[in-house]
C-alpha cells in the first residue's frame, strides 16, 4: 500500500466506539432462538423429552469416574479460558473492554439467578416443568446456569470472531461441560441451550448499547490505498452521514477533479438488515429491495450497477477505483459530478428538466434495468442540464415488467411531492402515454415506494388519490380500473388476525378442555336443541332482510339468504363483521348494483345494526337493573369506561387527533348519510331493513336462552339479552374470526353472573356457538360455492 502525500489535508470525525448493526441483528436472532426453544418445551414436550432421553442415555454409558473427571476438567478449562482471555486483553492494552466483560458476566449471572428463583415459584411452574422435562431427578435441575451464561456473556463482550483457536477451545469446553451436566442430572438439553442463548443475548445487547472499539481505517489510510490505485488525493473531507451502510468522503485529486469516496467497513456490516428483513417478509420478492450483508458484496454490487447504468447510455458517476483498506474495509471512489439535486431545486424545477429525468429513466428501462431509489436527492441536474442518476446500487438487472412499473411509480410519486400531482401526472402522460400509465394505478401504494417518499406522503395524503384520479381520467378505456395487484405477502391486519386467532383458540381449548362435546350434546334436551337450531336458521333470514332493506334495487331473496350463509363460511377466516361486509359488497356488485351504492348500502346496514345494538343493550340493562342487581357491572368496568372517555377527549382535544378522526369518519359518513336520506323517502324499505336487523338480534337472544333451557337452566329473557349483546359487542372488537375466544369467555362469564352454575353456563355457550358459528360453516361453504358457480359472487 502506498503512503499519503505529505500535504494531505484530513477533516474527519471518527468515533472511538461504534454501535455495529450486526450485533443488533445477532441479538434479535438469539432472542428468537430462545423463544423457539421455550415454545418447543411448552408445545412439543414429547419430542424434546425424547431427545433428552437419548442424549442422557448416551452420556450415561460412560463410566462414572470418567464422567466425574470430565466434569472437573470442563469446569477447570472454562475457568482457565476466562483467565487466559483476561490476560490476553491486558496484554493487548484493552482494560476497559475487560472490565466491561467482567461486569457483564457478573450481571448476567445475577439475572440468571433471579430468573431461576422465579421459575421455581408457582407462577413459573409450567415453564420450569417444560425446561426440566418433568423427569425423575428434576428437582435437582438448575433451569438456568448462571455461571455458564455469565461466561458466555463475558466471551461475547471480548469477541472472539476471527480467532478460531480461542473460539474452538471455548466451544470444546462448553461441550464437555454440557455432557457432564446432563449425565449428573443437573441440566437438560433445553436448559443448556436456553442458558447459552440467554448469555449470548445479554452480551450482544450490552455490546451494542455500549458500542465496540472502532476498527475503521483512518482517512489517511484510505488516501494511501487510493494513491496505490493511481488516484492520488490531496484532501479527505468527511461528508455528513446520509445512511448507515457506508462512510463518505469528498477527495480532491492531485491535478484537478474530485472523487466521491464511499468506505464500506465491517463496523457497518448488516446495516439496515432488520428493516430489509421486515420488508422481505412482508412484501413479494419483486417488490422488496434486497441488499448484500457483507462489505465486499455491497461494494461489488455498487460497482457492478455503476458499470451497468453507464452501459445503458445514462449518466451516472463513473467508477475510478475499488480498493481494499486493511483486512476489513473496502473503499470505492466515484467521479464527482457538479450540479444540484431535485431536492435542492424543488421550487424551481422546469418541465424541460423533469422531462429529461423521465427520458433518462425510460432509457434505463429500455435495457430492462431499474434504479429502485429514484428519490429527489438521488437525481442530479448537472450544470449543462444533463441528468445524472446517483447511487443506483439498489436497482435490478433483467428486470421484470412489475419491477419496471414499480420504478415508474416511484418516479411519479416522488415528482408529485416536488411539483404537485397535476403537473407530475401531466408530464408523465406526455412521456409515457395514458395506456401504459393506467397500469400503474393499482401499484400506487405507499408500501411499494421508497422509505423517504412514504415519509413525505404522510404529510400530503392527497397526492396518491389525486394521481390515481388523473391517470384514470386520461385512460383510453373510459376509466376502467386495471386489475388489483397484491404486493404484500401478508398484511399487518392479517398477521394480527392470525396471532389473535391462535391465542383465542388456545383460550377456547383451555376453557372447554374439560367439556366432552359428544357427552354435552347427549345431555341436552333434544326438543330445545331443535328450537335453538331453528332460531339460528332464522338469523339468516333476518340478515337477508336487513341487507335488502337498505338496497333500492330488487334483489333475489333466495340468493340473498344464500349470501348470508356464505358469510358464515367467510367469517371463519376473517374478523367478525369484516369478511361478511366484503362478501355482501361483492354480492351487490354482482347483482348489478353500482360499486359506490353497494358500499354505501352495506355501510348503512352496519351503522343501523350498531345503533340498534347499543339501544337494545341500554334498554335491557335498564330493565334488568330495575329487576335485579345480578348483572351490575364490576367496579373496574367504571374505571375502564372513564379511561375510554379520557382517551376520546384527549384525541378530540388535539388538532392531529381531530384530523385523524375526520379522515376516518368523513368517507364513511359521506357514503352513509346520502343513502339514509334516500331510504327515508322509501318507508317500506327502511322498515324492512330495520325489521331485519331486529329479527337478527332477537333470534340470537332467543337462541342463547333456548340453549340454557336445553341443559335444564333458566334465566330471564332480559338477562339473556344483556349477556348476548355484551358478548357479541366484545366479539366485534376482537380481531379474531367470529370473535373466537372473546365471545365464549364473555358469554360464559355473563351467564355465570346471572346465577347459573358454571358447568351449565359453559355447556350452554358451547351449544350456542356450535349452532350459530361452527355448524353453519359447511353449509356456508356450499352456498359460497353455489353462488360462485352462478357468478353471483
Amino acid at each position: 500500500m502506498g503512503l499519503p502525500g505529505p500535504g494531505l489535508l484530513v477533516e474527519d470525525h471518527g468515533a472511538r466506539r461504534v454501535r455495529r448493526p450486526v450485533d443488533l441483528l445477532r441479538c434479535v436472532a438469539s432472542s428468537v432462538g430462545v423463544a423457539l426453544l421455550v415454545a418447543v418445551g411448552l408445545l412439543a414436550r414429547a419430542t424434546a423429552t425424547g431427545v433428552e432421553t437419548d442424549v442422557v442415555g448416551a452420556s450415561l454409558r460412560l463410566p462414572g469416574a470418567v464422567l466425574g473427571l470430565l466434569g472437573f476438567a470442563a469446569a477447570l478449562a472454562l475457568l482457565l479460558l476466562a483467565i487466559a482471555l483476561a490476560i490476553r486483553q491486558l496484554v493487548r492494552r484493552q482494560p476497559r473492554r475487560l472490565a466491561e466483560a467482567v461486569l457483564t458476566g457478573v450481571f448476567t449471572g445475577i439475572v440468571m439467578l433471579v430468573a431461576d428463583i422465579a421459575l421455581r415459584t408457582s407462577t413459573g411452574a409450567q415453564l420450569y416443568d417444560a425446561i426440566a422435562m418433568a423427569r425423575p431427578g428434576a428437582s435437582q435441575i438448575t433451569p438456568l446456569d448462571g455461571e455458564l451464561a455469565g461466561l458466555v456473556a463475558y466471551a461475547t463482550i471480548i469477541e472472539l470472531s476471527g480467532r478460531p483457536r480461542w473460539r474452538n477451545g471455548l466451544w470444546l469446553a462448553f461441550g464437555v461441560y454440557a455432557i457432564a451436566s446432563l449425565a449428573d442430572l443437573h441440566a437438560t438439553v433445553l436448559s443448556l441451550l436456553i442458558t447459552l442463548l440467554l448469555g449470548r443475548v445479554i452480551g450482544l445487547a450490552v455490546r451494542y448499547a455500549a458500542g465496540s472499539m472502532s476498527q475503521r481505517p483512518a482517512a489517511a489510510a484510505i488516501a494511501a490505498a487510493l494513491g496505490s490505485a493511481g488516484q492520488p488525493v490531496t484532501e479527505m473531507r468527511r461528508i455528513p452521514e446520509t445512511g448507515d451502510e457506508s462512510r463518505r468522503y469528498a477527495a480532491p485529486v492531485a491535478g484537478g477533479g474530485r472523487l466521491d469516496v464511499s468506505v464500506f467497513d465491517r463496523d457497518q456490516q448488516a446495516a439496515g438488515a432488520l428493516y430489509r428483513l421486515y420488508r422481505f417478509l412482508r412484501l413479494r420478492d419483486q417488490v422488496s429491495r434486497r441488499a448484500p450483508l457483507s462489505t465486499d458484496r455491497a461494494a461489488e454490487r455498487r460497482a457492478f450497477m455503476a458499470y451497468t447504468v453507464a452501459s445503458c447510455g445514462v449518466a451516472t458517476p463513473r467508477l475510478r477505483a475499488l480498493v481494499r483498506v486493511g483486512p476489513e474495509a473496502v473503499a470505492l471512489a466515484m467521479e464527482h459530478h457538479g450540479g444540484t439535486t431535485l431536492a435542492e431545486r424543488a421550487g424551481t424545477l422546469t418541465d424541460a428538466e423533469l422531462g429529461r429525468v423521465w427520458d433518462a429513466v425510460l432509457r434505463l428501462h429500455a435495457h430492462r434495468v431499474t434504479h429502485r431509489a429514484l428519490t429527489a436527492d438521488r437525481i442530479l441536474v448537472a450544470g449543462d442540464g444533463q441528468v445524472v442518476l446517483l447511487d443506483p446500487d439498489g436497482g435490478d438487472v433483467a428486470a421484470s415488467d412489475l419491477q419496471l412499473r414499480l420504478d415508474l411509480c416511484q418516479l411519479l410519486a416522488e415528482t408529485a411531492t416536488l411539483v404537485g400531482p397535476d403537473r407530475a401526472a401531466g408530464l408523465a402522460l406526455r412521456k409515457v402515454g395514458a395506456s401504459e400509465l393506467v397500469t400503474l394505478v393499482p401499484l400506487l401504494q405507499p408500501v411499494a415506494l421508497y422509505r423517504s417518499t412514504r415519509t413525505s406522503l404522510r404529510h400530503h395524503r392527497d397526492i396518491l388519490p389525486e394521481l390515481r384520479k388523473r391517470l384514470l381520467a386520461a385512460a383510453p378505456t373510459d376509466g376502467a380500473v386495471a386489475p388489483a395487484v397484491q404486493l404484500e405477502r401478508i398484511r399487518l391486519r392479517t398477521l394480527v388476525t392470525l396471532v389473535a386467532t391462535i391465542v383465542a383458540g388456545y383460550v377456547v381449548i383451555g376453557q372447554f378442555a374439560r367439556v366432552d362435546l359428544a357427552r354435552t350434546l347427549r345431555a341436552a334436551d333434544v326438543r330445545w336443541m331443535v328450537v335453538a337450531l331453528g332460531l339460528s336458521a332464522l338469523t339468516y333470514l333476518g340478515a337477508a332482510l336487513s341487507l335488502s332493506g337498505f338496497v333500492l334495487n330488487r334483489l333475489n331473496f333466495g340468493r340473498t339468504v344464500l349470501a348470508q350463509l356464505a358469510g358464515s363460511f367467510v367469517t371463519l377466516v376473517t374478523p367478525a363483521a369484516v369478511g361478511g361486509a366484503a362478501l355482501n359488497i361483492r354480492y351487490l356488485q354482482r347483482s348489478k348494483v353500482a360499486p359506490a351504492v353497494a358500499a354505501a348500502s352495506v355501510g348503512l346496514s352496519q351503522v343501523v345494526a350498531f345503533v340498534l345494538h347499543l339501544m337494545l343493550l341500554v334498554v335491557f340493562v335498564a330493565i334488568t337493573g330495575a329487576r335485579t342487581h345480578a348483572l351490575r357491572p364490576p367496579t373496574w368496568a367504571y374505571f375502564v369506561i372513564a379511561g375510554l372517555v379520557v382517551v376520546v377527549l384527549a384525541v378530540t382535544a388535539v388538532p392531529a387527533g381531530r384530523r385523524l378522526l375526520r379522515a376516518r369518519l368523513a368517507p364513511a359518513l359521506g357514503q352513509v348519510l346520502p343513502r339514509l336520506v334516500e331510504l327515508i323517502q322509501q318507508p317500506r324499505k327502511l322498515a324492512e331493513g330495520i325489521g331485519g336487523a331486529l329479527l337478527l338480534t332477537t333470534c340470537y337472544i332467543l337462541c342463547l336462552a333456548t340453549c340454557v333451557k336445553a341443559f335444564g337452566g333458566s334465566i330471564p329473557l332480559t338477562s339473556a339479552a344483556v349477556v348476548y349483546l355484551t358478548g357479541s359487542a366484545l366479539g366485534s372488537l376482537v380481531p379474531t374470526p367470529g370473535g373466537l375466544g372473546a365471545v365464549e369467555a364473555a358469554l360464559s362469564a355473563g351467564l355465570t353472573a346471572t346465577g347459573l352454575p358454571g358447568a351449565t353456563a359453559v355447556s350452554a355457550v358451547l351449544l350456542f356457538r356450535v349452532l350459530t358459528f361452527w355448524l353453519p360453516v359447511p353449509v356456508g361453504w356450499g352456498a359460497f360455492s353455489y353462488l360462485q358457480r352462478k357468478r353471483a359472487l
